[in-house]
């Protein structure tokens, strides 16, 4: 019988490159950034009592959307020499206000400017777009009358006593046919000329603009085909 004699060596083991090492986050500094605001009308023109929208956009010089700050419509109606704010917005880099003008009226978006409360943020200046201006034409309603050749009006807001022009088309162009006048409800009427058989006359109405309104107007026309036939006033599409 052989008895063997088991040695077990000693071995040291090393644990190399295992001691810990710090690690830095990145470094975030706050820059301090410019901006410009842009404001753009759904119309430009309306009738009186229609709505649009204005949608703004503020954009840092980084060219990054700003959404830090609020943004304020400001309107100055036609006649006054004073901003008013109409809507102010908390998301500043992409709001929409809807807003229904009386009279013709100029706007312009103000940006407020941001602050940053920590690092990971940035300032941004202040700034306010260019104006533009959105046109209100009154509302004018035109309608066939009970009388024969006849058409009747009504014209919103307050338009009593005031002038309506009747024009006739004459060749390519229209000439003045007559000027009347809407009664104390703003309300007016008037009787267009029969044709000959077989023609047409047509007829521009229109309710005259001021500083205030844009000009309306509305083409109707008045016809007879057969002698025994009515003549009759018809709205042209």
């Amino acid at each position: 019988m052989r008895i063997t004699r088991l040695v077990a060596g000693t071995v040291t083991a090393g644990l190399l490159g295992l001691t810990p090492i710090a690690v830095a986050a990145p470094s975030q500094a706050t820059d301090n950034l410019t901006t410009t605001t842009t404001a753009t009308p759904s119309e430009t023109a309306l009738a009186y009592g229609d709505e649009i929208n204005v949608t703004i956009e503020v954009v840092g010089s980084d060219g990054s959307s700003v959404i830090k700050g609020t943004s304020t419509l400001y309107a100055m109606e036609a006649g006054s020499t004073t901003w008013v704010p109409v809507a102010t917005g908390t998301y500043a880099g992409s709001d929409i206000y809807p807003v229904k003008p009386q009279m013709n009226t100029v706007y312009k978006v103000v940006y407020s400017g941001y602050t940053a409360t920590t690092t990971y943020e940035d300032n941004y200046a202040a700034s306010e777009s260019a104006t533009f201006t959105v046109g209100v034409a009154r509302n004018v309603t035109i309608g066939k009358a009970k009388a024969k050749l006849t058409i009747k009006g009504k014209v919103k807001p307050d338009y009593k006593r005031q002038k309506v022009k009747i024009q006739i088309k004459k060749g390519k162009s229209y000439k003045k046919y007559k000027t009347i006048k809407t009664n104390r409800k703003s309300q007016f009427q008037v009787r267009l000329p029969a044709p000959r058989r077989g023609n047409k006359l047509y007829f521009k109405i229109t309710v005259p603009g001021s500083s205030k309104f844009l000009s309306y107007s509305e083409v109707w026309y008045t016809y007879s085909y057969r002698p025994n036939m009515t003549p009759r006033a018809v709205a042209k599409n």
